[in-house]
């Protein structure tokens, strides 16, 4: 998911470089070793199509399966933060999840977002995605109310894992929304021990420390997703083999060519295409990210609608200059085309 503009990536991130300059090539020569790892597991978070009512058009999912493999994507992680999962209901959750299990069988993994505050809904949830098929479940931390330690987290997990035991359990680190920000690293040997479809995380946070821990725990046991799209290049530098995010549901192939690069040994060509990524998602948050990437979503095929509220759709007069802006980063080469 993307988060970061330029100004705050350079106040989170621990490493030195920032969106707006990339640290050169020579200063990162330690990495090149990297180059020769597998090509890295792209997912998209997707947006949930929504009709001029405000209903959810099922209707698009299979098209969006479509786009997203034309872009070389292989999976989606559906009813997430991207998806507004927060603001659908139980019913519509389960709807979607059948729409993309139809949709996506045999062609794309689906990995189902089944968090939820009420806990029971969330064990609801799990039945039900293993019920239809899905590839795997992964949940939030209840954010309202939180966990207050490590123990706490981990009850919770374990509940909500238990309701799919057929299936791998992820749990979806994103403190800048739960405000749950235990390092991971220090509870996953506890997870691991006492949930046995515990398989990873879905890493969103810029604590690269905590998410390198998290890689080479138990010798790379455990199966970590990184969600920082602005950080990208850092994750795959940090050894992370499969990555979810938001803007790849359109810039796929931006962050394959990224990945392609950055195996290649070629440094420099992944760090310009990562700054590219940077500003693009800069210009999105100015616009307000969700109206403006659904707005994006139509201009790439798939007409998503508005989001619902409280988020904001894009006004019609902010979409040409968007546009433009959009076009100044480099970003518009990499969108498909209708």
């Amino acid at each position: 998911m993307a988060k970061c503009t330029g100004t705050r990536y350079l106040k989170l991130t621990i490493m030195s470089q920032s969106c707006s300059a990339p640290e050169s090539s020579s200063s990162k020569t330690s990495h090149t070793h990297l180059s020769t790892k597998a090509k890295c597991e792209i997912i998209a978070a997707p947006y949930t199509p929504f009709a001029a009512d405000g209903s959810v058009n099922y209707q698009q999912v299979g098209p969006y399966a479509d786009l997203l493999l034309s872009q070389g994507v292989g999976g989606a992680f559906i009813c997430g933060t991207t998806g507004e999962g927060a603001s659908l209901t139980v019913q519509e959750r389960k709807n979607l999840a059948e729409a993309w299990i139809q949709a996506g069988t045999g062609r794309l993994q689906i990995i189902v977002h089944t968090g939820h505050n009420c806990l029971d809904d969330a064990v609801d949830l799990g039945r039900h995605a293993a019920g239809i098929g899905a590839d795997g479940i992964a949940a939030l931390a209840p954010y309202f109310f939180r966990p207050e330690n490590d123990l706490l987290l981990v009850a919770c997990c374990a509940k909500m894992a238990a309701a799919a035991p057929s299936l791998p359990f992820y749990y979806y680190h994103l403190p800048s929304m739960t405000h749950t920000a235990f390092p991971v690293s220090r509870w996953m040997e506890q997870a691991g021990n006492e949930i046995p479809n515990f398989r990873g995380v879905k890493f969103t946070y810029e604590d690269l420390a905590d998410f390198t821990s998290c890689l080479n725990f138990g010798g790379g046991r455990f199966k970590c997703f990184f969600g920082r799209d602005e950080l990208f290049l850092q994750g795959l530098q940090t050894g992370a083999h499969a990555a979810v995010g938001s803007t790849y549901n359109y810039a796929g192939r931006l962050y394959a060519a990224i990945d392609a690069a950055f195996r290649a040994g070629n440094l420099a060509e992944a760090e310009r295409l990562q700054k590219i990524a940077c500003s693009f998602i800069d210009v999105m948050i100015e616009a307000g990210f969700f109206g403006a990437a659904k707005f994006l979503m139509a201009h790439a095929g798939v007409d998503c609608g508005a989001p619902r509220l409280p988020l904001a759709p894009l006004p019609q007069d902010k979409q040409e200059t968007l546009l433009k802006r959009l076009g100044e980063t480099g970003m518009l080469a990499f969108l498909p085309q209708r």
